[in-house]
């Protein structure tokens, strides 16, 4: 039935869409058309290609997985996946609209010529295709706001059994109390122990030897195994008691200690394999990122052009040296690349200490360095590192090898963060980990983007970078 819904609120706002772009650009005309009155398309001229257009869009979506509704799918990732969706579509639509048009004879002066006799109106596609991303997004949401609505007041509710009574189910119940709008309701917890406990009002509702029983008592409709891998033979047992019950079964993996990137089924003829070291930024995923790097480093290169000349003169005129500085840094796989930024420190800073971090009223930082370092003026020019493909907008801010090389013994899974290309800003960074901070911290947070990483949770940190201001307290 919600399938139904958001298919129909879909194509109903394709369809509103597209006589309202008509309506706007032939009757209101915004824009005045060069045709005469006359000479106009008429509405039943356009609709025509409102069938092939609606067929098109349903496909499109289809193929985008867009109508595998799911309660615990995240929102504005699935706006993101609407609106390249919709992109697709007005291409492929356009592109046949534009290759095929319709000529009749026209004899002019003895010479028989094609005509044209019908030409879709771009800027009505313009308008079509803004006010189609617009209107498909707002169903959705209103969608999402009824459901919402619906769940929190008690009903269209899946009632939810979790195994396990330990560290692992109880972060599961903290996360379904934090989302009620899912609509789950926990019938309990099955301890795998006698002295299991309740947790926030969940109650233990008995061993797991004993699941059947309360999936039929309590006609649950899914359950979570959240057990530890020392259960492994727990969990084959309460599969097996389950495997005749109507009952959809989900296991929440216990490998938190070993992995904390998100697992790949792989397929080696026929034998399913688990990579436990695959990220998110595959495929079409990491093209649309490097897309996106490479068009928003281009504009901001053109945006920045006229400090570069102000801020070069500064440095030079304040300290002898470069106006550049140029520091190996490790990137995606471990690969080193040369960063640039303007110089904010005396030449050579290092040459007595060795590699070390900046600290607070650093004597190696010059006065123009350390205004530079504050707002982040010195790192304008690693936007040519990202147009050159050695960063990108969001990441992991690069290290340098020396500090790779002793880090990457002592914290856990530190070298997981060199599978993704380094970035100028970070959800590290947006949440205060910047500088001279708990590193520990800092790489919780980049492994916490590396697997959950999305277009979505790019335009967050972007977002947040920019609204928090460019001056940081940690930037010395």
């Amino acid at each position: 039935m919600q399938t139904i819904a958001v298919v129909c609120s879909d194509l109903l706002a394709t369809i509103v869409a597209f006589l309202l772009a008509y309506w706007l650009r032939f009757v209101l005309q915004i824009t005045p058309p060069k045709d005469l009155p006359g000479d106009l398309p008429t509405l039943s001229t356009y609709l025509l290609a409102l069938p092939l257009i609606l067929v098109l869009w349903h496909f499109t979506f289809v193929a985008f997985g867009l109508y595998r509704l799911r309660r615990t799918a995240a929102r504005s990732e699935e706006y993101i996946q609407v609106a390249i969706a919709v992109t697709l579509a007005m291409a492929l639509f356009a592109a046949a609209a534009f290759m095929y048009r319709p000529t009749r004879p026209l004899p002019i002066d003895g010479t028989e010529l094609s005509v044209p006799t019908f030409a879709l109106s771009r800027l009505m596609l313009g308008m079509f295709y803004a006010l189609n991303l617009t209107l498909v997004i707002a169903g959705r949401r209103l969608l999402h706001a009824i459901l919402d609505r619906v769940r929190l007041s008690g009903r269209n509710l899946k009632r939810i059994l979790i195994a396990g009574a330990g560290p692992l189910a109880r972060t599961v119940v903290d996360k379904i109390l934090l989302h009620q709008e899912f609509g789950f309701r926990m019938v309990g917890l099955l301890g795998e122990s006698p002295d299991a406990r309740p947790y926030r009002g969940v109650p233990v509702v008995g061993h797991v030897r004993e699941v059947r029983d309360v999936v039929r008592e309590s006609s649950v409709d899914q359950i979570y195994i959240a057990l530890p891998l020392s259960a492994h033979e727990m969990i084959l047992r309460l599969l097996r008691d389950v495997s005749h019950e109507m009952v959809e079964v989900k296991v929440v993996p216990d490998l938190l200690q070993h992995i904390t990137l998100r697992a790949a089924v792989e397929d080696l003829d026929g034998v399913p394999i688990v990579n436990l070291s695959s990220t998110p930024l595959r495929g079409l995923g990491s093209f649309l990122k490097r897309s996106m790097d490479i068009a928003a480093a281009a504009a901001c290169l053109g945006l920045f052009a006229p400090l570069f000349p102000l801020v070069a003169l500064a440095v030079r005129l304040t300290s002898k040296g470069p106006i550049f500085y140029r520091q190996e840094r490790m990137g995606l796989d471990g690969r080193s690349f040369e960063l640039l930024k303007f110089r904010s420190m005396v030449v050579d800073a290092e040459r007595e200490s060795g590699p070390v971090w900046t600290e607070d009223e650093d004597p190696r930082v010059t006065p123009v360095g350390k205004f530079l370092r504050k707002y982040s003026l010195d790192e304008l020019p690693q936007f040519w590192n990202i147009l050159r493909g050695d960063m990108s907008l969001v990441g992991p801010r690069p290290e340098r090898p020396y500090f790779v090389q002793e880090f990457r013994d002592r914290i856990p899974h530190y070298m997981m963060r060199h599978r993704v290309r380094a970035g100028l800003t970070g959800w590290a960074q947006v949440n205060g980990w910047r500088g001279n901070t708990s590193l520990e911290k800092r790489i919780e947070y980049d492994l916490f983007y590396i697997q959950n990483w999305s277009l979505a949770l790019d335009a967050k940190i972007l977002w947040m970078t920019l609204a928090s201001g460019i001056a940081h307290e940690h930037a010395y």
